[in-house]
């Protein structure tokens, strides 16, 4: 089986430049924790929500906040983002995928089509709610 059928391929991009703010209300707003960061369609990098939360006080939604742990969000995605993520081809196989997850200890992989335009996301996650799918239509039949 290909990684195209268990990506999720609602990707939501992010570019070099823009602010911690913007990014921070992404994923503040969404119910996933990976983004990609671009430079026109080049995939450059990937933020994860924990490299958002490493990169920010933790007082910015306290109202002891000082200018301070605010001026945090000042930052750009190229500051706090991961360079040169591994990628997927999106018909590489699941298995390739699963033997990088557990061998570079990433939580999710990009994937690309042979053009390398954006093509999805694959995450551990992903591959586990498809196994469980595949093992529930198993059983009812």
């Amino acid at each position: 089986m290909s990684v195209q059928n268990f990506m999720n391929k609602r990707v939501i991009t992010v570019t070099m430049d823009d602010p911690l703010t913007y990014v921070k209300s992404i994923f503040d707003t969404n119910d996933f924790h990976h983004l990609l960061v671009v430079e026109g369609k080049k995939l450059k990098g990937i933020i994860s929500d924990r490299d958002l939360l490493n990169a920010i006080s933790p007082y910015i939604d306290d109202r002891i906040a000082t200018s301070r742990d605010l001026a945090t969000l000042n930052k750009k995605a190229h500051q706090i983002m991961r360079r040169d993520p591994i990628t997927l081809l999106h018909d590489d196989s699941v298995f390739d995928a699963i033997k990088i997850l557990n061998q570079v200890k990433v939580d999710c992989i990009p994937v690309v089509d042979k053009k390398g335009n954006i093509a999805g996301i694959l995450s551990w996650r992903d591959i586990i709610r498809a196994m469980g799918q595949l093992l529930e239509r198993r059983e009812t039949s």
